[in-house]
């Protein structure tokens, strides 16, 4: 090594450390300014991670503050506090560094940092300055030149704590007020975005339940005009058909009574007057239909228009209430499983099945009757029995009499019901019934051929 070696060294010295002599006594200063020079390095690479959390919350941002400036300090103790009344949104308050433990409990905190947090929460501005107590360090935390806070810590052995260090410490603090404070805005802009959007999406939604309930308004008041009208209409046929029923009707059968006897009186003189007697039997027949009319058309007014017309099964119930001549108790039953049919078939087997309880109770003296409709795979049966005096084999004979020929109105109930099921490509059949009376069968192939023509 040549003489002028150690003269470059000490030039490279100084150029470096900005120290001017190349004596040996000056190289520890040296390297202390190396070490300070690394650990500001650090403070700042801590400060630009601390910045970049901000968005992550103000949690997170004030621990990474304080463990960047405990790890510069090398302390055991570290302590950042908010002053009473400042920042009253920011949350945590204080946060002390023990130990690489993180306490913001304050049943937690020792009895050495405990003045040095009432001091920051009371006194802020005594934070700054010199006197910073027995082997502790404080810096104040600032925001628009007032002290909302500050740092206190105690450095780690053998650390000696500079004016640059403090300047570290005040850098830190007065970023974490800086990042507190915007952080609670962008919180609370946040919140107030998200509210906004729930009012407005509640605005929304209360425009769709105001529309949607306006609508239901308008279709209630439909509902309501329409039952008003439905119920004027109902009260006009109750009205009618009562009429019907307490005047005309008692009318027809007063009529037929009446000639009824006077047939019977003449039948019974014997010679021309039989003639006439047997002529007032066909008025007699005629009068009974005029009677099935009226009381089919009783029927139909009494069903209110509430009412639906209903599958075939349930309008047969109903029939089974209808008023009658005569006292007859009439039970309905269904077997199988029901099958839609045509509208003009149904009304078809309704219309036979009144017309077999009327002579039920009117010619067969029955007191109680039984409606059965079964539902087949391939037909439906209805049949018609009860415990009336009627005679099968006398029905079928008039039934066949009828067909032929035309008796003034005679057996024309029964002439009706075979043609009804013919029109639908079934078949009508008397026999005795178990119930000691009529059994009348009708068998409807399916699909059921309407008396219009069309199949269901």
């Amino acid at each position: 090594m040549s003489e002028l070696e150690p003269s470059h060294h000490t030039a490279d010295l100084g150029m470096l450390t900005g120290l001017r002599s190349g004596k040996r006594s000056y190289y520890p200063a040296y390297v202390r300014s190396t070490e300070r020079l690394e650990r500001t390095v650090e403070a700042l690479d801590g400060i630009s991670r601390a910045l970049v959390r901000t968005a992550e919350g103000p949690r997170a941002l004030v621990e990474t503050v304080v463990r960047t400036a405990a790890e510069h300090l090398r302390a055991r103790w570290l302590l950042l506090a908010v002053a009473d009344g400042a920042l009253r949104a920011a949350r945590p308050r204080f946060l002390l560094y023990a130990d690489d433990v993180l306490i913001d409990d304050e049943t937690r905190i020792p009895a050495e940092a405990r003045y040095h947090l009432e001091l920051l929460r009371t006194r802020p501005w005594e934070a700054q300055g010199p006197g910073q107590g027995r082997d502790w360090v404080r810096a104040p935390m600032t925001l628009d030149d007032e002290p909302v806070g500050g740092i206190a810590a105690q450095p780690g052995a053998g650390v000696e704590v500079a004016d640059t260090d403090l300047a570290i410490l005040r850098v830190l603090a007065n970023q974490a007020a800086v990042a507190l404070h915007h952080t609670f805005l962008f919180h609370a802009a946040t919140t107030l975005r998200g509210r906004a959007d729930e009012l407005s999406e509640a605005a929304e939604q209360q425009a769709r339940d105001l529309a949607a309930r306006s609508a239901e308004l308008a279709e209630t008041q439909a509902r309501l005009l329409d039952a008003m009208h439905r119920q004027a209409l109902d009260d006009e046929r109750r009205r009618i058909a009562r009429e019907l029923h307490d005047s005309v009707s008692q009318y027809v059968l007063s009529a037929g009574m009446t000639l009824e006897v006077c047939r019977a009186e003449l039948a019974a003189l014997g010679g021309p007057a039989a003639d006439i007697a047997e002529r007032l039997a066909g008025a007699k027949d005629l009068n009974r239909q005029a009677v099935e009319r009226l009381r089919a058309a009783i029927y139909a007014l009494n069903r209110t228009s509430k009412e639906p017309v209903g599958p075939l099964p349930v309008m047969l119930e109903r029939l089974s209430t209808v008023h009658l001549p005569t006292d007859l108790d009439v039970r309905v039953q269904l077997a199988g499983r029901p099958v839609p049919l045509p509208p003009q078939a149904e009304q078809s087997i309704l219309r036979l099945t009144g017309e077999a309880l009327f002579n039920s109770a009117t010619h067969g003296n029955a007191r109680r009757a039984l409606v059965r409709l079964r539902y087949l795979p391939d037909a439906v049966v209805l049949t018609v029995s009860d415990d009336g005096d009627g005679e099968p084999a006398q029905l079928r004979r008039a039934l066949r009499m009828a067909r032929v020929t035309d008796l003034g109105g005679r057996h024309r109930g029964l002439a009706n019901m075979v043609a009804r099921a013919e029109e639908l490509a079934g078949r009508l059949s008397i026999r005795r019934s178990k119930m000691g009376g009529v059994l009348l069968r009708v068998d409807v192939p399916l699909p059921v051929r309407d008396a219009v023509g069309g199949t269901g």
